[in-house]
């Protein structure tokens, strides 16, 4: 499915001169320009047919054309005068729509005469442009399956909130991806028998799979309350919880969800195949979700290696301190975060908004784009400049040359105490020290007694 060449290409055939470049920098100056562009925008709309050289046609409705929709939004009332200093403003929002249908020529290229349409600058906040095109893509016929049926619903908004002088362009293109109602395509049914047959063995297997470690943990479980309950009783102490963790396999519960969103994924995969589902953003998040899972399991086998195996434990054990101290260093870093939102957020592009702070800060964290994001800073105002430096200069001290460092110094040390560990043959856990007291063989039969248990190893066949 190529759905971004079909949005660029509806960028230009709507857009003037757009070159692909960011949306948020195209825009209009003049009145003039203003007018232009709608113009241009509703004459492409309605010589659709004669300019594109895609599948592109008009939606039907009860076998009439859907019209373009043209709509402005407005202050209800506004008298402004910036030379005297002084506005009269009603803030009430008032918007007028007007339709245009296809195929029906402007005999002029001004707005006001043609469609009856004027705009009012002091008062106007937006103009809002709709349509909805329809189109068929023929890629996937020579794979043997059956063409996707299209509909663009595009959204060209002129902005004029901000009354800066400068109206920013924007354009949104929604797929919707419908099935085809009638087609015929010559020697194939629609249909490949092979694919869904191996999607369908994926899912038997995936289920089999789940099933089975689901037994597993819950077994675990089971296992590990009768563990703690021995304990309790014959002992007296409490089991921590990390103790606990070890009855429950995380390569297990890791198979499980990948399991899942591989099974969701592959019954997606065949009702779009068939043509019956049309979600392809959903199945592609839960398949490509799950083969990523799929692969980080297979570091479960290289446990089985004495080498492997120590950075496999190395991890799991610096795991819960890496999250504790990813939850303080976190809370430094949204201090930063809504700080240079703030501040900065008039003077640099970088730090606009708050998903682009973030962006921007962890970035400059991993350092890339440290100069220009110096050089961008607008001088305009010394204060605020000199602020942009502290500000840029703390946070890079704090967190390449001190949050980091501590980052890895916490890893290196687990790794280093694990291996001293498997070094020495010290046993980690008491309850690793519990199984090794433990020296029955499987044969023995003291594993089958119903009565009091001669040894501790009996306890989870006793309790």
């Amino acid at each position: 499915m190529e759905t971004n060449v079909t949005d660029s290409e509806n960028c230009h055939h709507h857009i003037p001169e757009y070159k692909d470049q960011r949306v948020d920098r195209y825009a209009v100056y003049t009145k003039t320009d203003v007018y232009d562009h709608i113009y241009y925008i509703i004459d492409r709309f309605i010589n659709l047919q004669n300019l594109t050289v895609g599948n592109h046609a008009y939606e039907k409705i009860e076998g009439e054309y859907t019209p373009l929709t043209l709509c402005q939004e407005f202050f209800r009332k506004g008298s402004i005068s910036p030379g005297n200093d002084t506005f009269d403003i009603d803030p009430h929002v008032d918007k007028e729509c007007i339709s245009i249908y296809p195929l029906e020529p402007l005999e002029d290229r001004t707005l006001s005469r043609d469609i009856n349409f004027s705009l009012d600058f002091k008062r106007l906040l937006s103009v809002n442009i709709y349509l909805t095109l329809k189109a068929i893509n023929l890629q996937t016929v020579r794979h043997h399956e059956l063409p996707d049926c299209y509909a663009f619903s595009i959204i060209i908004m002129f902005d004029n909130r901000a009354h800066s002088g400068r109206i920013k362009i924007n354009l949104e293109n929604n797929v919707g991806i419908n099935e085809c109602k009638d087609w015929n395509v010559a020697s194939t049914s629609g249909k490949n028998n092979h694919l869904l047959l191996f999607d369908s063995l994926v899912i038997l297997a995936c289920f089999t799979s789940l099933i089975l470690c689901t037994r597993s943990v819950y077994k675990g479980s089971q296992l590990q309350f009768h563990y703690t309950a021995f304990f309790h009783t014959y002992f007296g102490k409490t089991v921590s919880w990390s103790e606990r963790m070890e009855f429950v396999n995380g390569w297990y519960i890791l198979i499980i969800v990948s399991d899942t969103l591989t099974i969701a994924g592959s019954a997606l995969k065949i009702g779009i195949q068939t043509k019956d589902l049309t979600n392809y953003d959903v199945c592609s998040i839960l398949l490509g979700t799950s083969t990523m899972l799929v692969w980080v399991g297979v570091i479960r086998y290289l446990g089985f290696f004495k080498k492997y195996n120590i950075l496999i434990l190395a991890l799991r054990a610096a795991f819960p301190n890496v999250i504790r101290f990813s939850c303080c260093a976190g809370l430094i870093y949204l201090g930063y975060c809504f700080c240079g939102w703030i501040v900065l957020g008039p003077y640099h592009e970088k730090f606009r908004t708050l998903d682009k702070v973030t962006e921007c800060l962890f970035s400059l964290i991993n350092g890339d784009d440290l100069y220009s994001t110096f050089q961008k800073m607008r001088e305009k105002r010394y204060i605020v400049w000199l602020f942009s430096r502290l500000y840029l200069y703390s946070f890079l001290s704090l967190f390449i040359y001190m949050v980091l460092s501590l980052f890895i110094a916490l890893i290196t040390d687990t790794y280093e105490t694990i291996k001293q560990h498997q070094k020495d043959r010290v046993l980690v856990s008491q309850l690793k020290a519990f199984v090794a007291e433990c020296r029955d063989q499987p044969d023995s039969g003291k594993y089958k007694i119903d009565k009091e248990p001669t040894c501790c190893c009996c306890f989870g066949y006793t309790l």
